[in-house]
């Protein structure tokens, strides 16, 4: 083509590649600059081609071998919600019912019906003023009630009636309210929740977002995240599968040794609810506003074997357990905040690879344990 003959010809100089060089350097740097002014990441991470081109996904984004479970670990709340099936409007018979928790709740190993949200929406419950119960899976395998209370602050946005929160002793522990990702790459967020609620942050780490990490190129993490979790859109939407299901996998633990310590504690001592992470739990529920939240005390795997009279499970020592089941009862009582205990009521043989994963019909059993009260409690809250 004769109008690009002149390239033949040319003489490249260092001049002119200088000047080249240059003009490229500072497009770049423009670029970024107006990235950094601009902050577009919230407004990408909420356009999601789930809920149009592809259905939303039952739950959060978590995996870590995206290639088989065709899902990753996210640290964009925007980015996590609009690909969830609560951002879609709320239908005009609908009662709105967030599910709060960990892995349990999340569900590992379990597909996404058979989940606790799962379940609750496959009884079918209708209140006594004809609005249908529909609940929504917003679990996170991470133990921390302040990433909880992260999520729920984030998800009143989506018009709730209703909250049930999942909880164990193991998500109260002081060491772990700030160990997920999720907490520490959300600094703004959570410390806004630590100063409204007073909340006490622990060694707390957080990625504080200097001036080059809110660059294109600090950010070029979230940016490939955010696509990466729009082309998984079309495998979920082919298979439904958004976790890794392993062929086998080991069985939680019967046997123990005589160690009865747990976490800074290391040996039985009549402890407070200062020591353990109770402000973070009345932070969610104050975060909830006027949002009836029920409390449950999750079920667990309770072993009869070896040093079983020491330990409930892996998880557990019996006096650490003991303590905080009469901690949480005291405290829910003297706040009126409703409570089911339900720590033993799933059957020892529907727990799989942790003291708190369950099978099916073991998720099956919580929902059925769990389902009068939330509609006896939603029956009778106003409005």
């Amino acid at each position: 083509m004769t109008q690009w003959r002149w390239l033949e010809s040319f003489t490249y100089r260092w001049p002119w590649v200088a000047r080249v060089f240059l003009k490229a350097l500072l497009l770049f740097v423009v670029l970024n600059l107006l990235f950094v002014l601009a902050d577009p990441l919230p407004a990408l991470g909420r356009l999601s081609i789930y809920g149009s081109l592809v259905p939303p996904r039952e739950r959060l984004p978590y995996g870590e071998n995206a290639a088989l479970s065709y899902n990753l670990s996210l640290n964009s709340l925007d980015t996590m919600f609009a690909s969830h099936t609560v951002a879609r409007p709320k239908a005009p018979d609908e009662y709105r019912v967030l599910v709060l928790g960990d892995s349990a709740t999340w569900g590992f190993l379990l597909q996404p019906p058979d989940t606790l949200a799962g379940w609750l929406n496959r009884q079918d419950i209708t209140l006594a003023d004809g609005r249908r119960v529909r609940a929504y899976n917003l679990g996170y395998p991470e133990m921390s009630l302040l990433k909880d209370v992260l999520l729920l602050d984030y998800a009143t946005r989506y018009q709730p009636d209703f909250i049930v929160w999942a909880i164990t002793l193991e998500s109260f522990a002081p060491e772990r309210q700030v160990s997920p990702a999720l907490i520490r790459n959300n600094a703004d967020a959570v410390q806004h929740l630590a100063s409204a609620y007073d909340i006490t942050l622990q060694d707390a780490e957080f990625v504080q977002p200097t001036f080059l990490a809110r660059t294109i190129v600090g950010q070029r993490r979230a940016l490939a995240d955010w696509l990466r979790l729009q082309l998984y859109g079309f495998a979920w939407a082919a298979t439904g599968v958004d976790q890794y299901y392993p062929e086998s996998f080991t069985l939680r633990t019967s046997d123990f040794d005589e160690d009865v310590s747990w976490g800074s504690f290391a040996a039985p001592t009549d402890y407070g609810e200062d020591e353990v992470a109770f402000d973070a739990l009345r932070a969610g529920m104050a975060a909830a506003g006027d949002v009836p939240v029920l409390l449950v005390n999750e079920p667990m795997f309770i072993s009869s074997g070896q040093n079983s009279d020491l330990r409930y499970n892996f998880f557990y020592p019996r006096w650490v357990y003991d303590r905080y089941r009469d901690l949480l009862a005291d405290m829910a009582e003297a706040e009126g905040w409703p409570l089911l205990d339900l720590w033993d009521a799933v059957a020892r043989d529907e727990f799989t690879d942790s003291p708190v994963h369950m099978t099916p019909e073991g998720t099956r059993a919580l929902a059925e344990s769990v389902a009068p009260t939330l509609r006896a409690l939603a029956d009778a809250a106003p409005g």
